[in-house]
């Protein structure tokens, strides 16, 4: 039976990922497929003739390549806030007790509670009354609110785990809190700081439905909401520019997990190393 265990493993483990991976595999497929073959009853996972024009007409219509643009900045500098507003508030929910931990506690749990349809109103009332309706700006601020809470949670997760001894074996050395901070704590949560901005940056990347109520101009939508467009008004799908849009906003995606996956077991043991 052990001997069995290990091929065993492996099976499933190949079988999830082809799981997780033939959604992918089905739009790489679709985005070069011609529509006669997308509507045809033949179903492929291979293209009979490899259709590259979907890609130009992807590129070439709807302002893909601008609204990519607003995307990408709005999802770098939510990531950004987020980031350095949830790294020191993260440490001292983990680490206080009392009164100030049970109202941060609350606050996370209470904006979890309520759904994103009953918020959107009194957001863009709000954004509308200070000037930031209809902007990037503004839909980046809601993307800092609607992340933050979660990030928060994820973080301090990571701060708890630290041997708060480590802390003390820096102090008891003669290192001020803020050296402690910088050699000890923030290297052991280089994992938690990458996965925080790896969940923050793909949830801002692919959030549509705030985009789609508080952006009226063209010249301000997110991606998203451009390939949203190649829906016609009476429901006539362009299938084949559709994949191959879907296809080039994933690329983002995985360039930022990529640069940053290292980053997931970098910092287990060089806080400890340095303390």
């Amino acid at each position: 039976m052990r001997a069995l265990a290990r091929p065993a493993q492996y099976a499933a483990l190949l079988l999830y990922i082809l799981f997780l991976g033939f959604p992918l595999l089905w739009l790489i497929s679709a985005s070069v497929k011609s529509s006669r073959e997308l509507n045809s009853l033949t179903v492929s996972l291979l293209p009979q003739q490899w259709h590259w024009e979907n890609y130009v007409e992807a590129l070439s219509r709807q302002g893909l390549v601008h609204s990519a643009w607003n995307s990408l900045v709005v999802a770098l500098v939510a990531t950004a806030v987020v980031v350095v507003i949830a790294l020191p508030a993260s440490y001292v929910l983990a680490r206080l007790r009392g009164k100030v931990r049970a109202a941060g506690v609350g606050w996370i749990l209470v904006s979890q509670v309520f759904p994103v349809v009953l918020v959107i109103l009194p957001l863009f009332l709000i954004l509308r009354t200070i000037g930031l309706a209809d902007s990037l700006a503004g839909l980046t601020l809601v993307h800092v609110t609607y992340m933050l809470p979660f990030a928060l949670w994820m973080l301090q997760g990571y701060v708890s785990a630290i041997p708060v001894e480590l802390e003390e074996a820096g102090a008891v050395d003669g290192a001020s809190r803020v050296t402690v901070l910088r050699t000890i704590v923030f290297p052991l949560l280089a994992p938690g700081i990458a996965a925080t901005a790896m969940f923050s940056f793909v949830s801002s990347w692919n959030e549509f439905f705030f985009a789609l109520v508080l952006l009226q101009s063209p010249e301000n939508y997110t991606l998203p909401i451009t390939l949203k467009m190649f829906i016609g008004g009476e429901g006539k799908v362009a299938l084949g520019p559709l994949a191959a849009g879907a296809v080039l906003a994933a690329v983002p995606s995985i360039v930022f997990f990529t640069l940053l996956r290292r980053r997931l077991t970098s910092g287990l043991m060089a806080g400890a190393v340095k303390g």
